[in-house]
């Protein structure tokens, strides 16, 4: 085509219907687009009557794509999932957003828009200069001065918090720190029954509508007293549910898919997935768009405690929302519309060497010679 003077490059057009109880993305056509949009997504209604309004060659392909559910057996897998997310109480955008942002064994090393092996300069070049690390909203002459803070032990901390890249890979957790640890950030300090059988929890954290849907998986590598392998932590007996041992081999090579090839993260001896029980806001929150982001809201908190306390334990910690989302959920049994993994954190000790870079400015965790202070 540039050969002969012409356009080499040709642009196509479709429709991609996505649909939260089917597992892919539905390409449809202008006729299956228009149909769709006259049946309505509530209400049952007869085939013959869709037939007086649609033709019977578009409603089957709706049918054989999942797009229409019909009640005939045929039709079963599909109509279960759809009653699923229905009876879940997704709101339809959420659902969408939720489902279809999920990782299937990917590596950040392969995805172009995360700049993993690109420099600060490389970023500059290709993308500008980044908006401004401060925004100003009034003139310097304006500005109202604030009194010196003072300074407390949590002020400390959180001068010494930063997310760590370089676990040692020899060390493990002693028993005592990881039950202190589970206990601050994920356990429950008291369970009230306010109804028969409503039951509300006090965590370290908020909680939109003090459901607190998070559960926390673990996968574990080196805990003193523990087989490596995958564990559901029980937030009110304080305890660990073995669901699969698994020898070192196997657990190294799931901690890396869990966290996108990040190699420096999967090295922690404790790897913890942020789950949410959908089901269980959305008990209280029914189909409402609000809903999930409480969800999301409530994993930065999470987060943070376990930054904290690792912190003040003397360990490392770190979270990360690149994970692979499908295979977290196979490796624990998790059905996505349910059960959903949200982000990975992990935390253990550091090495006394620097090899990955650590945003420490304050030089609280690593000196100038990339050495452990």
């Amino acid at each position: 085509g540039l050969f002969s003077g012409g356009i080499a490059l040709k642009a196509s057009l479709r429709w991609l219907a996505l649909a939260p109880h089917l597992d892919a993305k539905v390409e449809i056509d202008d006729e299956e687009v228009s149909a769709l949009g006259q049946i309505g997504e509530r209400d049952w209604r007869s085939i013959d009557e869709l037939m007086s309004e649609t033709p019977a060659a578009v409603l089957e392909r709706l049918l054989a794509k999942g797009l229409l559910i019909g009640d005939a057996h045929e039709h079963a897998v599909w109509r279960a999932r759809d009653e699923l997310v229905r009876n879940t109480h997704w709101s339809p955008l959420a659902a969408v957003a939720h489902y279809f942002s999920r990782w299937n064994d990917s590596d950040v090393a392969d995805d172009p828009n995360i700049p993993r092996n690109r420099s600060l300069s490389d970023l500059l070049t290709e993308y500008g200069l980044p908006p401004s690390h401060v925004i100003e909203r009034v003139s310097a002459a304006e500005r109202i001065g604030l009194p010196p803070p003072r300074e407390s032990a949590l002020d400390a901390l959180f001068r010494q918090r930063a997310t760590c890249r370089n676990f040692d890979t020899q060390a493990a957790i002693a028993t005592t720190d990881f039950s202190d640890l589970l206990k601050c950030i994920f356990g429950c300090h008291a369970v009230t029954e306010l109804l028969p059988g409503v039951h509300a929890l006090k965590k370290s954290h908020p909680s939109g509508g003090s459901m607190h849907p998070l559960e926390a998986y673990l996968l574990v590598r080196r805990v003193e007293g523990l087989e490596p392998g995958l564990y559901h932590y029980h937030v009110v007996d304080h305890a660990l549910e073995p669901l699969s041992l698994l020898d070192a081999e196997a657990t190294a090579e799931l901690a890396e898919r869990f966290v996108a090839g990040q190699d420096y993260l999967a090295d922690a001896p404790v790897l913890v997935a942020l789950v949410a029980r959908f089901g269980r806001t959305f008990w209280k929150y029914r189909n409402h768009p609000k809903a999930y982001r409480t969800i999301l809201l409530e994993a930065g908190h999470v987060s943070q405690n376990l930054y904290l306390a690792a912190t003040e334990a003397g360990f490392g910690a770190f979270i990360t929302a690149a994970i692979n989302e499908v295979d977290i959920e196979q490796a624990f049994g998790l059905d996505p519309l349910q059960e959903g993994p949200i982000a990975v954190c992990g935390f253990g000790a550091r090495t006394d060497r620097q090899t990955t870079i650590e945003f420490d400015p304050l030089e609280k965790v690593w000196s100038d010679t990339g050495r452990r202070l």
